[in-house]
């Protein structure tokens, strides 16, 4: 039987894949299975979730959950992620709820938990609480049953912390910011404004269908037009529950998380913030940054794609920073998960101090072309131990030698192997890649 939490929570289609009984039963078990852990008190939940239409049915379920189980619940209303995870420590809670599916399109939503402190929960802990889920229970009741009160300033208190962790104003700037009609909508624009910038947002009215919705950091082609539109010296798109965020420069130009992750690496190097000289990505990060961080004295560790990956490897080293291309930035000193807002915040934080354009910061990061071929396959343990596939790979690694990279990758939930080439030229990576997959597709 599959695995209930993905790399990221539980996911799927609203009331029908992940529905109210669902939720209900699993905010149950996560109460349950921490109260397990630490009977010293009453364990304590906060609550947030993204503005999708089905946000609102899915929170009360997970409220029902969690009071049926004892736990008090402090309801945020809607936040992104990092504000939830943030408010976790803040309020000194035992448990964080998000109710979102990120990026993905409105019928979809999720659950995200995360433990006292703010952190993504351990895979044992996960494992307790989906084998909870089938386990006789014995129910409180009376003074038993769970408490629920609203947060009235919970954003308030997230604008807060985000300002404390802006380390030079944002005055002169102006910045187009799309907000995917979703979690961020209210905040981003907000704080922005707060720290010095002259704000222009769009995509900023949820209603519930329109999240994601040709929009966000998916769809940064409406943002790019409006940077030049207006003149501004940035964009910045985030996601439905705003973990993440893209950039765009003056000139229209795409400025992704690897690139995000070079300029801010270099800003910690400089100020001595950077520990151990080192940055973490995962493995899809594009070769450019790997030699921009070379030509720099900056070490690079590699993770497995997921930035639940990058977090751990963050905590198990004591890291300063690390991320995924896809924009999830992870700075641990002030977060304990991605947060978009903060990354915009740093790297206009960043323009404003040296006076530099986007582009310019960009400017140190060359990105290779990527091509990247999925491989439909009978037998992905058969690709694994192919000596043809081997020799294939060595002979395109030695082509391309040190100004390109190979990486095949079987999928996880799909009988698919992923090859993707990295090259100076993306026809050179676009013959390469659909050689391998070649390769690949016969061996299987």
């Amino acid at each position: 039987m599959a695995r209930l939490f993905g790399t990221d929570g539980v996911r799927g289609l609203a009331n029908e894949e992940l529905t109210p009984e669902l939720a209900l039963s699993l905010a149950a078990s996560a109460a349950r299975v921490l109260a397990a852990h630490d009977r010293s008190h009453r364990p304590v939940a906060v609550v947030g979730r993204d503005p999708r239409a089905s946000g609102e049915m899915l929170e009360a379920a997970v409220v029902a959950g969690l009071t049926s189980a004892g736990a008090d619940v402090l309801r945020l209303g809607v936040l992104p992620t990092p504000a939830v995870a943030y408010l976790v420590g803040a309020l000194e809670a035992d448990l964080g709820v998000m109710i979102s599916a990120s990026h993905n399109p409105m019928p979809d939503n999720g659950i995200k938990l995360f433990a006292a402190g703010g952190h993504k929960l351990p895979d044992g802990i996960e494992d307790e609480i989906e084998a909870g889920l089938a386990a006789p229970v014995t129910r409180p009741t009376g003074i038993g049953v769970g408490r629920v009160k609203d947060v009235p300033d919970a954003g308030d208190r997230y604008i807060e912390h985000l300002l404390s962790a802006t380390p030079h104003p944002l005055a002169g700037l102006r910045v187009v910011v799309d907000c995917a009609n979703g979690a961020s909508s209210f905040a981003a624009p907000d704080v922005y404004r707060k720290a010095g910038a002259e704000v222009i947002a769009i995509h900023a009215d949820p209603d519930g269908v329109n999240i994601n919705e040709h929009c966000g950091s998916n769809h940064p082609d409406a943002l790019r037009a409006a940077v030049v539109e207006h003149g501004a010296d940035l964009g910045i798109a985030h996601d439905g529950d705003a973990d993440r965020c893209v950039a765009v420069d003056a000139a229209g130009e795409l400025i992704d998380g690897d690139q995000i992750m070079a300029v801010l690496a270099l800003a910690l190097a400089e100020t001595g913030e950077l520990t151990k000289n080192t940055l973490v990505a995962t493995v899809m990060s594009n070769l450019g940054l790997h030699l921009a961080m070379r030509a720099h004295d900056i070490n690079l560790v590699t993770t497995a794609v997921g930035d639940r990956y990058v977090l751990e490897e963050l905590r198990a080293s004591g890291f300063a920073l690390g991320g995924e291309q896809s924009g999830h930035v992870v700075l641990p000193a002030y977060a304990t998960t991605g947060d978009g807002l903060l990354t915009a915040l740093r790297v206009m934080s960043r323009m404003a101090a040296t006076g530099k354009s986007l582009a310019d910061l960009a400017a140190v990061m060359n990105r290779l072309p990527q091509v990247l071929v999925n491989v439909p396959v009978a037998d992905k343990a058969a690709v694994a131990v192919s000596a043809a596939v081997r020799d294939a790979v060595g002979a395109v690694e030695a082509e391309l030698g040190e100004e390109g990279r190979v990486l095949l990758r079987p999928s996880g939930t799909e009988q698919l192997v992923r090859v993707m080439v990295e090259a100076p030229a993306h026809d050179t990576a676009q013959a390469a890649a659909d050689r391998l997959a070649g390769v690949v597709s016969s061996a299987s």
